[in-house]
């Protein structure tokens, strides 16, 4: 009886403090909004949360604002909106969808969403920039741009020590340096190190648990769905990371997945085919996109969206609390650099979890509201064809428009898909 009451305590518990968590982030960005006060517009690729809560600067999301309004059904509301004011329907749909709530004085389904007092991003996604630019437009805020120099040639990766690196690593620390003088002129506030000790101090404890969290996923059964479950980790890896909250979740995540590996308690009850997503969640039809494959007893046991999404979390690097900005440049360096590789680079990504997850088949997910993520993923596909020996399937749809979203034609593609994994199984245990 205790450890079923244990089980219970513990199974699923990072999906509902997670859940709460983000009912509280709302509540708060409501306040905020209420009191007109100062906040920061970020994106999830080196959001410099470490720097902004140094300051006790609120973070605003626009892209987890916008992809709110698709979980919730809503967002076809927001897009019309934006496509009536003037933006082309070929425009990223999470711009569209923040424009709307923007226009709407900051309505949203989870709350209200204040104006910003400045924005900070990098050039991890192009979209960033002439984003940030719509916000320049409307409330004449400071805007931030992070130049981070990304990999140069496929394959060929600079660490610390090389020349080239510790070039980019100072080109990185001189920019940080510049922000915290903008964060002092909009906060007016005196830059406290020590706050930002602790804040990298709780960050490392978000890194180190979501690195561990990933690889137990290595498990089978898999422990998360990387899909679903995931999406609910990484906004929380994003809007609380450098908090103790953050920290707090984190180490309890990894109590709870390391509990359901100790006991092989799967994300299904009956695991039969891993699966690999590379490319943005389907969010108009989030929960029925991966109930399909569900169905057929596939889950998700990695993505690359887990690991540019959470900007480049993932890899686990840890501050050094001494010498905290040097630190920080280089920790972000590495994780941005690896965000962008994720992106343009995916087809290193997929081998590295090919190698590490025991995967069946790779999901590649193109859409029409990004291009940075899907262009070159066909490419993509077509390499791991040549390179590795694992089934793979190509479906487009969109994360926002439902207009372009057709359920009943990805789910005959997924069934086909499933058909030929089962049919390949059968022709292997033959063989054997």
């Amino acid at each position: 009886m205790a450890d079923q009451t244990k089980s219970k305590e513990i199974v699923g518990r990072g999906a509902r403090d997670g859940a709460e968590l983000f009912r509280e982030w709302f509540s708060s960005l409501s306040d905020v909004a209420e009191k007109d006060g100062k906040n920061a517009y970020v994106f999830v690729m080196g959001s410099m949360n470490e720097i902004l809560k140094a300051f006790d600067l609120p973070v605003v999301f626009p892209e987890i604002n916008s992809l709110q309004t698709a979980v919730r059904k809503v967002a076809h509301e927001f897009l019309d909106e934006a496509e009536d004011y003037g933006y082309s329907p070929d425009i990223c749909g999470y711009v569209k969808a923040d424009v709307a709530v923007q226009l709407r004085g900051g309505d949203h389904p989870m709350g209200q969403i204040p104006k910003p007092s400045m924005a900070v991003y990098t050039n991890a996604c192009n979209t960033y920039i002439k984003w940030a630019e719509i916000w320049e437009r409307m409330y004449g805020i400071p805007i931030f741009t992070l130049d981070v120099p990304g990999t140069r040639q496929g394959g060929v990766v600079t660490s610390r020590g090389e020349r080239s690196f510790e070039n980019d690593r100072s080109y990185v620390e001189a920019q940080l340096r510049e922000l915290i003088t903008l964060c002092e002129e909009v906060t007016g506030k005196k830059f406290d190190i020590d706050k930002l000790r602790e804040v990298l101090g709780h960050a490392n404890d978000v890194s180190t648990s979501w690195s561990r969290v990933l690889e137990l996923n290595s498990n089978t059964p898999s422990v998360f769905n990387a899909l679903t479950d995931g999406t609910i980790y990484l906004g929380v890896a994003n809007g609380f990371r450098g908090t103790a909250a953050g920290s707090t979740y984190f180490k309890n995540l990894v109590e709870e997945m390391e509990y359901k590996v100790k006991h092989r308690i799967g994300t299904l009850t009956d695991e039969q085919h891993r699966l690999l997503f590379v490319g943005v969640p389907c969010y108009p039809i989030f929960r029925r996109f991966n109930e399909i494959f569900a169905e057929w007893k596939g889950t998700f046991v990695n993505s690359t969206y887990l690991w540019f999404a959470s900007g480049g979390t993932n890899r686990g690097f840890q501050y050094d609390l001494n010498r905290p900005i040097e630190s920080l440049a280089e920790g972000v360096l590495l994780s941005v650099r690896d965000a962008m590789d994720s992106m343009f680079h995916q087809s290193m990504m997929v081998e590295e979890m090919l190698r590490d997850m025991n995967v069946d088949g790779v999901v590649y997910h193109p859409i029409k509201s990004c291009r940075t993520v899907s262009t070159g993923l066909a490419d993509s596909r077509r390499y791991l064809m040549e390179q590795c020996d694992v089934p793979s399937l190509f479906i487009e749809s969109d994360m926002m428009d439902k207009r372009v979203v057709s359920e009943a034609q990805m789910k005959n593609r997924i069934d086909a898909f499933f058909e030929g994994l089962e049919t390949r199984r059968a022709q292997q245990s033959a063989v054997a």
